[in-house]
């Protein structure tokens, strides 16, 4: 099994434990270079203009629906921003498959299994959709599917290509902004759904352990 290592100034180290289905990892440095991301990697995502990463904690929200919340992390070693990429339900993808622009994923939050998710209920800050976790291993549904819109020129997914992310229940794109919470999970961003192509809406690849591609990719 091969894993990549990056960071042009830091070595990093890298352990990776597979059991059946099951990938973990932990911290690297930022990335860069032009890898594909494939399914069963597990993978950081950051967002561009605040630098924060994706992250979720069995934290509920105290209202909407409850679940498990989903936010954005300003530390880059925190295992709570882990994330294994999946492809969608009843999909023949296998584990070390690439992913072009448009296909449907989902995000499976590494530490507490869950899914990164969406609803027609409002975000706390903002009033925009709500994005939490939700399910686990033997439970989801198509409101953990995510379609995935890569920016420019490249059709295959790599660590260094802008992406969005767009719901495909409600359409809204998976976006963070400089709203902080107060209490509980102070500091951190909220991240929500809107239903335009903002430039809050792009994300990239960081940290990670990336799985080869299948040989016959």
């Amino acid at each position: 099994m091969a894993l990549s290592l990056f960071g042009p100034a830091v070595i990093a180290v890298l352990f990776l434990v597979l059991l059946p289905d099951r990938v973990w990892a932990s911290d690297s440095s930022p990335i860069g270079g032009g890898v594909k991301i494939t399914y069963g990697s597990v993978i950081k995502l950051m967002h561009e203009r605040t630098k924060f990463r994706l992250h979720s904690h069995d934290i509920s929200y105290g209202s909407g629906s409850e679940q498990q919340s989903v936010t954005g992390f300003p530390d880059a070693d925190d295992s709570n921003s882990y994330w294994i990429v999946r492809p969608q339900l009843d999909s023949s993808a296998r584990q070390g498959d690439v992913i072009s622009h448009g296909t449907i994923i989902r995000l499976q939050h590494m530490t507490t299994r869950r899914w990164l998710h969406s609803h027609l209920h409002a975000s706390p800050l903002s009033d925009n959709l709500e994005v939490s976790c939700f399910g686990g291993d033997d439970e989801t549904e198509t409101g953990d599917h995510w379609k995935l819109e890569i920016e420019g020129a490249g059709k295959i997914w790599k660590q260094d290509q802008r992406i969005r992310l767009r719901h495909v229940d409600t359409g809204g794109y998976l976006h963070s902004h400089n709203k902080k919470y107060q209490r509980v999970i102070a500091g951190q961003l909220e991240v929500c759904g809107v239903e335009e192509k903002r430039a809050d809406n792009i994300w990239f690849a960081a940290e990670g352990v990336y799985l080869p591609v299948n040989e016959n990719n």
